[in-house]
């Protein structure tokens, strides 16, 4: 019998300590690449295709957004980020823009920037709005 696939919102507390304040140890590996791979598959999910690639280095990368399908190479639309920078921007404690104007985040091809316009997939209040 396979595990059960841990939900988005469940995976995403597990790690919602170290979100909110880097200073905290960070997770357990399997914890962080848990949350990392349900999220962006999540994403994938809700927002299907194949013209854009969300990389998230050592754990995932999904293909998402309508339009041409990219089969070989390099993708022409790409998005990378590094674990935390894409957990922050999936539970909405940072926003797209922000991230991409840091350099936390690469967005490349004419195309890739839609993906900011499906974040954050679960918003997590700050400790202070609780």
């Amino acid at each position: 019998m396979k595990p059960a696939i841990p939900d988005l919102r469940t995976s995403l507390l597990t790690v919602a300590a170290w979100l909110h304040d880097e200073t905290l140890p960070k997770p357990p590996r399997a914890d962080l690449a848990t949350a990392v791979r349900v999220s962006a598959r999540a994403l994938a999910k809700d927002a299907p295709g194949s013209s854009v690639e969300v990389r998230i280095p050592p754990f995932v990368a999904v293909q998402c957004i309508t339009g041409p399908r990219h089969t070989r190479g390099t993708p022409p639309n790409v998005v990378e980020t590094d674990p935390r920078t894409w957990l922050l921007l999936v539970a909405g404690l940072l926003d797209f823009g922000t991230a991409l104007d840091s350099g936390a985040l690469t967005a490349s091809g004419g195309r890739a920037a839609e993906v900011g316009q499906w974040l954050p997939l679960v918003p997590l209040p700050r400790p202070d709005q609780t």
